[in-house]
């Protein structure tokens, strides 16, 4: 290995790990040299930074193309087959280049118009060659017409990116993990076919609605602390926590940063603020569904339904969320989310389901079912965005429970 590639992997290694303020001193010091030399290989840390994010971009180009090529080579290979494989390409690079990945995630606070534009840039050449073997998929009979397959495509490789995100892979393969994904999203976990209108009409989907509405209705911020912390929610899921300072939030909410300071004490203090507030509007919903009247598949749909408006309502808040749970060590206590407690919960639902008939998985462990089910449950935010909550809801419906293959039932 060269020594500018030893330092890009040293540094990769670290930021996946530690997150975007890791020092140069910090990447000498794993590769081994001194910080002096390694500006001999890089003029500075952005300019790692762009390498990075380059070797990502050219890897998923490199999987675009050979997804394409697969298809002018199709032969005996199943549409299911191509579209495992293309997810577990994409999920391995995912895991490969988990700090680039990471660099996509916020506004990156750079004055180097190539490392912004390449933090920016969306995977074009995967999108495509995605859509293109749905396509393929469709024209053979394998993909229902019911589905927007330019969504499909997009929430595809999104959801394959994802597992580049520890927290939803955990410790297992990122080849297992994807194929897990691909197999819920095409097949579904429900064992029969069931309707829009069953369950919008399930205890368990009322008990989710009549939380959403308390949101709908609650009262903005009523004094000068809740504004900071809503004005800090928003620079953190703009910029990310590590690149926000009790100075921007400041000038930001047009305080001045001593104000700011007897307001809501230090930076961590706000972030937990923030984090239990976020865990106080998730916990009623999770609570009521899960104590609801309903059977695991309604209560497994509901979820959904709390987690799209969540998102719609408190994106900050989440993405602030998933940044803590990758910064932080497995056993550290959550204040927000209580993620390790939604794993669990999930586990039982689904073993529920299982052993009643009513849902069907073939392999996996209960705790890798349970994430690859909770990372399906959220909607990628553009996608939201674009077709709205109601359509998000139903998306996610045909890639969780009925799956977007087609039925024989």
């Amino acid at each position: 290995m060269s020594r500018r590639s030893d330092i890009l992997q040293s540094a990769a290694a670290l930021i996946a790990t530690s997150g975007l303020r890791t020092s140069l001193q910090e990447i000498a010091d794993a590769a081994g040299i001194l910080p002096g030399s390694l500006y001999h290989h890089f003029e500075s840390k952005e300019a790692i930074f762009v390498e990075l994010l380059r070797r990502y971009h050219d890897d998923l180009d490199e999987i675009a193309r050979q997804a394409e090529q697969r298809l002018d080579d199709a032969g005996s290979t199943s549409a299911f087959d191509r579209l495992v494989e293309l997810g577990s390409a994409i999920a391995q690079c995912a895991v490969t280049h988990r700090a680039a990945l990471q660099m996509t995630f916020y506004e990156f606070p750079s004055d180097d118009p190539d490392l912004t534009a390449l933090a920016r840039q969306r995977p074009s050449a995967t999108l495509q060659a995605t859509l293109q073997t749905l396509r393929a998929a469709r024209w053979s009979g394998h993909i229902g017409s019911h589905v927007d397959i330019a969504i499909l495509a997009d929430r595809f490789v999104q959801t394959m990116l994802h597992v580049g995100l520890d927290v939803i892979r955990n410790d297992a393969g990122p080849d297992k993990v994807a194929a897990l994904l691909c197999t819920i999203m095409l097949q579904g976990l429900a064992t029969r076919a069931v309707s829009d209108a069953e369950l919008d009409a399930s205890a368990a989907f009322r008990a989710a609605d009549e939380v959403v509405r308390s949101w709908q209705t609650a009262d903005g911020p009523e004094d000068d602390a809740a504004r900071v912390r809503a004005v800090a929610r928003a620079e953190f899921g703009r910029k990310g926590y590590e690149f926000t300072s009790i100075r921007d939030i400041a000038a930001a909410a047009g305080m001045g940063t001593g104000t700011v300071y007897r307001l809501i004490g230090s930076k961590d203090h706000l972030l937990t603020d923030i984090m239990r507030a976020f865990g106080e509007k998730m916990e009623p919903g999770w609570t009521g569904v899960l104590g609801s009247d309903s059977s695991p598949l309604e209560k497994l749909d509901a979820v959904s339904w709390i987690h799209t408006n969540v998102l719609d309502r408190f994106g900050d808040e989440f993405r602030i969320q998933l940044a803590w749970m990758r910064q932080s060590p497995p056993d550290t206590r959550d204040p927000g989310w209580l993620f390790s407690t939604r794993v669990g919960q999930m586990e039982t639902l689904l073993a529920e389901g299982i052993n009643s008939g009513e849902l069907t998985i073939d392999g996996p462990s209960t705790e890798m079912l349970a994430r690859a089910v909770i990372g399906l449950g959220w909607i990628p935010e553009n996608i939201l965005r674009d077709t709205g909550t109601r359509a998000a809801l139903i998306h996610i419906r045909d890639t969780s429970l009925r799956g977007v293959a087609t039925r024989s039932d």
